[in-house]
């Protein structure tokens, strides 16, 4: 089989995970220029002085298959029909992204941590804030957060999810390029604004994207016929992707610089 054909059908049928690795990066390095010097010093100390969050941000992505009890944590399931996220009901156990942050955090706070178990809660809260800020990862549609939405984008099949992990983000451009267009946007002003809220309210925000936009701007279609993305979809989702990016690199920072001290 030819090699463009394979990329064509793994993107069709093979479960994604929030962002692709640039999305991740994207967010990690967003928040790294943000970090005070105190977060920076006590980031190198628990990684390591040559690793950066950019290098372990899709860490979480890349042990999912060895550590199968890590997956709920990357999302949590709130029905599309629902406009606010209720724990009680989308994450009883505590075993979803909210949850697992709000655990990590502790880890990463509690002085007793030993070094490995420390660097292991950094790099899962690089990666789920990162995952959080997804809106499939805070939507549940009975499709496997988009996974069984087929659709045609700009002429070729790829899964909803994958559309939104890397499909539309990819054709924005280099990451370095992107990277210096997002820079360019973070005001201090709208860094204040966005630091704010708690976990939850950051969760609430991607659902509400998920529901008016990476749902609510489909085309309609035939029952079981490929979504059609294109240019219109496109048009209503980048900015999203951008904001979402964006508001993660803010918020990741922000966490750390409070935990980091």
């Amino acid at each position: 089989m030819p090699k463009s054909l394979v990329i064509l059908v793994l993107a069709w049928c093979v479960p994604a995970s929030a962002w692709g690795p640039e999305g991740h990066s994207l967010v990690a390095r967003l928040a790294e220029a943000q970090l005070t010097a105190a977060a920076r010093a006590r980031v190198a100390e628990i990684l390591g002085p040559d690793t950066t969050l950019a290098s372990i941000a899709s860490w979480a992505d890349q042990v999912r298959r060895s550590r199968p009890e890590t997956g709920p944590w990357h999302y949590i399931d709130v029905p599309i029909g629902r406009p606010h996220v209720d724990m009680a009901r989308d994450c009883p156990k505590g075993d979803c992204v909210i949850g697992k942050i709000e655990d990590f955090e502790k880890v990463l706070g509690d002085p007793a941590t030993n070094p490995e178990r420390r660097r292991e809660a950094l790099m899962f809260i690089v990666h789920f804030v990162g995952d959080m800020h997804q809106p499939l990862h805070c939507a549940d549609n009975q499709d496997k957060g988009g996974n069984n939405v087929k659709t045609e984008f700009f002429g070729k099949p790829m899964n909803l999810h994958s559309v939104w992990d890397g499909g539309l983000l990819g054709r924005m451009g280099e990451e370095d390029k992107i990277l210096a267009e997002f820079s360019r946007d973070m005001t201090p002003k709208l860094e204040k604004k966005w630091a704010k809220g708690t976990v939850i309210d950051w969760a609430d925000e991607s659902h509400q994207a998920a529901r008016k936009t990476v749902y609510g701007k489909l085309p309609r279609v035939a029952e079981g016929a490929p979504e059609p993305i294109a240019d219109a979809y496109e048009h209503e989702a980048d900015p999203l992707i951008r904001k979402q990016i964006e508001k993660a690199g803010i918020r990741l920072a922000h966490v750390l610089n409070a935990m980091l001290l």
